[in-house]
């Protein structure tokens, strides 16, 4: 469990875990502001897994590929 020690802790505070089922899962990470940008790519191999962290910059991620995304909300999968 994660306790939150202040308020910006708030937008940094949630994780996500994403395990790829193939090879060639993109992950892109993508800026908060006024403009939504690309900031961050990683591509993992079947079986690898990134742990993603959403922070002052990061404000949502853009998975493409078979992957099983783990976080607070429950466990979603992509690609199928």
């Amino acid at each position: 469990m994660i306790y939150l020690e202040n308020e910006n802790d708030k937008i940094s505070g949630d994780f996500i875990v994403i395990k790829a089922q193939e090879s060639g899962v993109n992950i892109i990470g993508l800026t908060r502001g006024r403009d939504t940008r690309f900031h961050h790519t990683e591509k993992l191999d079947k079986g690898e897994v990134l742990l993603a962290q959403f922070t002052e910059n990061t404000s949502a991620v853009k998975i493409r590929g078979k992957a099983r995304i783990i976080c607070r909300h429950g466990e979603i999968y992509s690609g199928e």
